[in-house]
């Protein structure tokens, strides 16, 4: 996920992906545009009304639309709209048909995608090349993505040599057999692989529009796109239009004319305006004072929907205070999170005691001993991990936070920082926030001590979250660093790792994590927002929250 201001269909539980792409997606795009004109169909058009645009908060100026120089979820509500992967989602979060109709692999090392027949929006057709130039592009240490160590991660062959700069572009695993089919060959096998491609990291951008204007490709004036919208309009620090793309396969049963995407940071403002009539869905980030009233004055047009994302705080562990693993460690014992998710939050959060969300696929769990401790116990050891470290009453423990701009951060650091005071009495925190842009590359940069964090499953299986703390790992911003977390992760890849087991490998790297504490998980997300009544179609069963204006539309009203 992504950084959040974010899809399994369970491969590995099947012999062969083989069978699983045939049985799931079907093997012709006759089988994925059926699917797709029966969801339209549901929707009597006489219902429709006679204005089909839609006002959408995102909540931050995206720093960019470039789908390999992002990582934040502002960023993907965006993409998605204008941009398809090899595949896609559908309104439960499964795995379907995007770009590709159908895939297959006799071993889960060498995947074989067909394309349908698509075209960008200048009417170029889209092709296998683009794909494979796309992911060549996200590795080159000249794009310097954020996410360079996804096909890294995914095990694409020479991705990591070419990420390290050590091997030629033209030695990555991906290869055009023609126009129409793009074969992947990876080190290892990667069951769930396909799920990988939902990302928007692999998404394809179009060569020449790339080449021909440099940084500027992304302005609505030059952006060429392959997914159901276009981006029209771009008001910095405003709003982002996105208008139809007629040259989108699947146009015919796209409903949406216009979508705005609006850049309110504040949960307060954004409410406000939707109350006004002013937006028609917020973000999902409904302001903590404000939950209960507007619950029982707008009943069922408040939502809230299961989200797999961890809410956390991150640690700086090559800088002081928090290269002390101690002080890492008294920090998490000593914050009381109940008290965060149930007063300052209450939402139907639930408490964290491990990164990867309970609801993920795979089934990880592991509740250390010292969750399970009273509040007495977890601060008279904290206590004690700083007095080994060095601070007490005479050499108080001082630290900067850092968070993005955003009334609920605000509120949960200045509850965190309360909590620990209480709880340990020599502690002084500062709090600094930072608007979205800023507060990223603070982070990347390395340039914080301890920061605001949320990561969101970039598709639904623990590597998408255990993923981001390993070593090489282009998101590992807070630089922690673990051998043995390396290795375990490596292990769950390994020839003849069953389901079962790579679960208790995935808890093993769990545990690790606890000891080591380069993370302070605080709770695990569900997603609150705004609905108004005749927006039709908006998903409530996809955890991963990766809605799609081409699948909404509105209703008379």
């Amino acid at each position: 996920m992504m950084q959040n201001p974010n899809r399994l269909f369970n491969t590995f539980f099947l012999p062969t992906a083989l069978v699983l792409a045939m049985s799931m997606t079907g093997c012709s795009d006759k089988s994925a545009t059926d699917n797709n004109a029966s969801k339209s169909a549901a929707v009597d058009p006489s219902v429709l009304a006679d204005t089909q645009e839609l006002v959408v908060n995102n909540a931050a100026e995206p720093e960019s639309l470039d789908p390999h120089k992002v990582s934040g979820v502002p960023e993907a509500n965006i993409d998605r709209q204008i941009f398809e992967g090899l595949t896609n989602t559908d309104a439960e979060g499964k795995t379907i048909p995007g770009i590709a109709t159908s895939w297959e692999s006799e071993d889960n090392k060498v995947w074989t995608f067909k394309l349908r027949d698509a075209k960008w929006s200048n009417g170029d057709p889209v092709t296998a090349e683009d794909f494979a130039y796309s992911m060549r592009r996200l590795v080159d240490p000249n794009t310097a993505s954020p996410y360079a160590s996804y096909l890294v991660d995914a095990k694409v062959v020479g991705a990591d040599q070419i990420v390290d700069g050590k091997a030629a572009l033209d030695t990555l695993g991906v290869k055009a057999i023609d126009d129409k089919t793009l074969q992947i060959t990876l080190s290892q096998p990667v069951p769930y692989f396909p799920d990988m491609l939902i990302h928007n990291s692999v998404k394809p951008v179009h060569k020449k529009t790339v080449e021909a204007f440099g940084d500027k490709w992304t302005d609505p004036a030059n952006i060429v796109v392959n997914g159901p919208y276009k981006p029209s309009q771009w008001q910095v620090n405003d709003k982002i239009v996105l208008t139809r793309n007629p040259s989108y396969y699947d146009d015919a049963n796209t409903t949406i004319n216009k979508i705005t995407m609006l850049a309110i940071p504040s949960s307060t403002t954004d409410v406000a305006r939707y109350q006004a009539g002013e937006i028609d869905i917020t973000y999902n980030d409904v302001p903590t004072e404000q939950f209960a009233s507007l619950k029982e004055q707008l009943g069922d047009q408040l939502r809230v929907a299961p989200y797999l994302c961890t809410y956390y705080y991150e640690f700086n562990t090559v800088k002081p205070p928090f290269n002390d693993p101690k002080v890492r460690r008294a920090l998490a014992l000593a914050l009381d999170r109940d008290t965060i998710v149930d007063k300052v939050i209450g939402q139907g959060q639930t408490a964290a005691y491990q990164l990867t969300p309970p609801a993920t696929n795979g089934d990880v769990k592991n509740a250390p001993e010292w969750s399970t401790w009273d509040k007495e116990k977890r601060i008279a050891e904290a206590k004690k991990l700083l007095n080994e470290a060095g601070y007490s009453d005479s050499k108080p423990l001082k630290f900067e936070l850092l968070y993005n701009t955003n009334d609920n951060h605000k509120k949960t650091a200045v509850a965190a920082t309360s909590l620990w005071k209480q709880a340990l009495g020599f502690v002084d925190v500062t709090l600094t926030n930072k608007e979205w842009k800023t507060y990223l590359d603070t982070r990347r940069n390395g340039d914080y001590q301890i920061a605001r964090a949320g990561w969101c499953g970039d598709y639904n299986e623990p590597s998408a979250f255990l993923n981001i703390l390993k070593s090489d790992n282009s998101g590992n911003y807070g630089k922690y660093n673990s051998a043995n977390f390396d290795s375990l992760m490596a292990k769950t890849l390994q020839a003849g790792v069953t389901p079962e087991q790579r679960g208790g490998i995935y808890k093993q790297a769990e545990v690790q994590l606890d000891q080591d504490m380069p993370l302070l998980n605080m709770y695990h997300y569900v997603s609150p927002r705004l609905i108004k009544p005749y927006v039709v179609g908006f998903p409530s069963q996809d955890i991963l929250g990766n809605w799609q204006g081409k699948d909404l539309s509105i209703a008379k009203h």
